[in-house]
């Protein structure tokens, strides 16, 4: 074969096979190309959505429960600005509701009143019941006077009744003399926090002194309602003068 030829045909095989390569490693590249579109860190992605179209809430189901919504709700802006989505926004006037229907269910207890003449039994708690000489050197340390309607009484600065105590035998009243031969079961204590200019005040002298006569006599202070006196219903009575 002459020379020339030979090396015309030694050439063009090689330029065949350096078109074959490149041909070679084109294919390769487009194909690996190709696999790295099909796969985004190594989830699959369908090739009709080659292109990725915004993502919404039905890519995701189940996913944006209440309590979610809720904290977003609380992020968005004041003043019931949405945000640039638009989809997360704070219930309108939740809080408002709430509050009215606590105030639908809410039902007031009712205002203690204090009767208009309040009145504490003290009762005797030995059969014979109460001796007159007693009750009076009992009237007489807390300062109780013996008064014209012959009952004893509390007089303020100006002569002024503030507190009565009654017998509990009819007609109410105690002898003024001879005391050592007078009993009865019990005293009646009254005041009328209506006619008085500070009915606080004179209810917590009211209660000590009862306490103290109750002590110093041995006897049962009952309430209002001839229950024994308790520290509620004296609360009860005092936060409502």
């Amino acid at each position: 074969m002459d020379k020339e030829l030979l090396r015309i045909v030694i050439i063009a095989t090689g330029l065949i096979i350096i078109t074959g390569m490149l041909a070679w490693a084109f294919f390769k590249s487009k194909k690996y190309r190709q696999s790295l579109d099909d796969f985004d860190d190594g989830i699959p992605v369908n090739t009709e959505r080659h292109l990725r179209e915004p993502i919404d809430d039905d890519d995701f189901p189940d996913i944006f429960d209440e309590e979610v919504a809720v904290t977003l709700a609380s992020a968005a802006p004041q003043g019931g600005e949405a945000s640039k989505s638009g989809r997360y926004q704070a219930p309108a006037a939740s809080d408002d509701r709430v509050e009215h229907d606590d105030e639908e269910d809410y039902v007031p207890e009712p205002r203690f009143a204090a009767p208009s003449i309040i009145q504490f039994t003290l009762v005797a708690n030995q059969e014979e019941g109460f001796n007159g000489l007693d009750l009076a050197h009992a009237f007489n340390i807390v300062g109780l006077e013996y008064g014209n309607l012959n009952i004893y009484e509390r007089l303020d600065a100006n002569r002024l009744v503030d507190f009565g105590v009654a017998s509990m035998v009819k007609p109410g009243t105690f002898p003024e003399h001879d005391l050592e031969a007078y009993y009865c079961p019990g005293v009646v204590f009254f005041m009328q926090p209506g006619e008085l200019d500070d009915p606080v005040a004179v209810f917590d002298d009211f209660v000590q002194t009862v306490v103290f006569v109750a002590t110093e006599l041995d006897g049962t202070v009952l309430d209002h309602e001839h229950k024994p006196l308790s520290e509620t219903t004296v609360e009860l009575i005092r936060h409502s003068l």
